[in-house]
């Protein structure tokens, strides 16, 4: 290639970069849902005529990679050649669009002279279509109670609005203005990624966009071959747990991974995972491919954009009929497992790997959605927010405390004034969860709790699914406090309960205490002083920095040199 044609190609690469940046601001200004502006609860991409990911915006990442999936269904349902300027589709069908119904994938084919070049798409998550509760379907035995769905029809015609479809959400919708005005953003989204590619094939020409797409993927794959081949060889498996399904739920649900790295690409496999599920956390097999993909990327290129070509190297097995690869009509409602999911494979992979892989982070997003009639407008309410975890310490560190998890790194949480005044609710106190982390010769991050009290009758819908198996360490480190729920906490009422749908008279409380994060290394072998700060910065509790460390200080807060060196000799002569 020559040099005028490489800076051509790299100004190209750009140009659809701040269009799809360009497609979340819009998406942002114009939702109505302070999950997709506040949280950044979206998936939005520009695509080749394949469907194949050029340019992102981070916002979940396993969303756009399940775009990916879905436009291409898509295209199978419907045929390229059908698909005309100006139509813009959605499709929530969930063993197509890699996500539940509450997650419609709307996207728009871009046309230049009638030739289709490419997509533009974006996936956030609506309030509701229909689905048998409020909120959220914790236990749905089939798909047939998780909502409308749309098997990729249009919502506009060649640029007009296709009013049956609009009118079939709006009159099946128990939040009709706030999820045709999600939708509408998505559109609005849309149509800024068709404009902008248009644009770039205009400038530069159709044939040179054209041409410019095949070599990014092709430079994507080249840079995750190229560390692909870094990486160390062999097989490693390692399983871990789901909760419950939402229906038993005292059984845990297995997810079970088996990596394997070869010359010429990193299988996952994911057999052995459990099969007859009845609630509704089996993933689309879509779903599964992303999670797989977000781990890929992060162990291989995970300083430069997401493009398709990053995951060629990528291979993922599943079972039809598994958790891991949900057949209609498996209920699909609740997502959890792919969450959890990629965690496992950072567990297969430590065992080959030690020294490039964390230790579990807190395991989950510990989501809270709140919902019923707020008594200062008459209407119906609801707001959720995902919080952070403690992140796993690892070879070269400590884990981060309190930041969102690895499934959502490019998210934020709602803030306390703004539930504050979207909802009938008052957050009693927000912090760090002292002691969750890990012990470790490097800390597991802590995770946090957020206090609500309800101002009205309500509903807490808790999504946790990582409450009764602990974050895993490494290298002798000790595993990190898993997640919890608490219900009316400190008074006589006080329950402690993993996630569920609890009735929240006016005046209780819940607290959503998050995990921390796994351990690495041996706890005697961390530095006395480290130690200390962590006691000072309210991160670990002086008894606990005793008991699991061995550090002794006093209660002027200095290190008792003596004393700890005599609590570390004698732990290790009897351990």
């Amino acid at each position: 290639m020559s040099s005028s044609n490489a800076i051509t190609l790299e100004v190209i690469r750009h140009s659809l970069l701040a269009g799809a940046e360009e497609m979340a601001r819009n998406l942002c200004r114009t939702a109505y849902n302070t999950v997709v502006y506040e949280i950044h609860d979206y998936g939005i991409g520009l695509h080749d005529a394949n469907g194949d990911v050029v340019a992102d915006a981070p916002g979940i990442a396993i969303f756009t990679r399940g775009n990916d999936h879905g436009i291409k269904k898509s295209i199978e349902y419907i045929g390229a050649q059908n698909m005309a300027p100006g139509d813009v589709f959605i499709v929530n069908h969930p063993y197509w669009s890699s996500a539940h119904t509450l997650d419609p994938l709307v996207f728009a084919p871009i046309h230049v002279d009638d030739e289709l070049i490419g997509f533009s798409s974006c996936r956030i998550h609506v309030l509701d279509l229909k689905q048998k509760n409020p909120g959220y379907v914790l236990d749905s035995v089939d798909a047939y109670e998780e909502g409308l769905v749309f098997p990729a029809s249009r919502l506009y015609r060649a640029g007009e609005p296709n009013d049956d479809i609009l009118n079939l959400i709006r009159f099946n919708s128990r939040m009709p203005e706030r999820t045709i005005g999600d939708i509408q953003a998505q559109v609005s989204a849309c149509v800024t990624g068709v404009r902008r590619m248009q644009e770039v094939a205009a400038k530069y020409g159709t044939q040179e966009l054209l041409d410019a797409m095949v070599a990014i993927n092709e430079h994507g794959e080249k840079l995750a071959r190229l560390a692909l081949a870094k990486l160390p060889k062999g097989t490693w498996s390692a399983e871990d747990f789901v909760d419950s399904d939402g229906i038993d739920r005292d059984t845990l649900v297995k997810m079970k991974a088996t990596v394997t790295i070869t010359d010429d690409e990193m299988i996952v496999d994911w057999t052995g995972s459990a099969t007859d599920v009845k609630g509704p956390i089996n993933l689309p097999v879509g779903q599964t491919e992303a999670l797989s993909s977000l781990v890929f990327k992060a162990i291989t290129t995970p300083d430069t954009p997401v493009v398709a070509g990053n995951f060629a190297p990528l291979r993922v097995i599943t079972e039809p009929g598994s958790v891991m690869h949900a057949v209609h009509p498996m209920p699909t409602f609740t997502l959890w497992t792919g969450l959890l999911a990629g965690e496992v494979i950072l567990k297969a992979l430590a065992q080959g790997m030690p020294d490039r892989i964390p230790a579990c982070s807190g395991g989950d997003v510990s989501s809270m959605m709140g919902w019923g009639i707020d008594p200062r407008t008459g209407e119906a309410w609801l707001e959720a927010t995902n919080e952070a975890v403690g992140f796993g310490a690892h070879a070269g560190g400590d884990g981060e405390d309190g930041i969102m998890h690895l499934s959502e790194p490019g998210c934020r949480n709602n803030p306390v004034e703004v539930l504050e005044m979207k909802a009938p609710l008052f957050i009693e106190s927000y912090g760090y969860v002292p002691d969750s982390g890990g012990a470790g010769r490097f800390r597991g991050g802590v995770g946090v709790v957020r206090t609500y009290r309800f101002e009205a009758d309500s509903t807490g819908i808790c999504l946790v699914y990582k409450t009764k198996s602990a974050p895993w360490a490494l290298e002798g480190g000790q595993e990190g406090v898993p997640a919890k729920i608490v219900l009316d906490g400190g008074t006589s009422e006080e329950r402690v309960l993993q996630g569920g749908t609890y009735p929240r008279p006016a005046g209780t409380t819940l607290a959503n205490v998050t995990g921390g994060g796994g351990g690495y290394g041996d706890p005697f072998e961390r530095d006395p002083q480290r130690v200390l700060e962590d006691v000072v910065d309210g991160f670990v509790s002086r008894d606990k920095a005793a008991e699991l460390y061995g550090v002794v200080i006093d209660d002027a807060l200095h290190i008792d040199h003596t004393a700890t060196a005599e609590r570390r000799e004698t732990a290790r002569a009897t351990a």
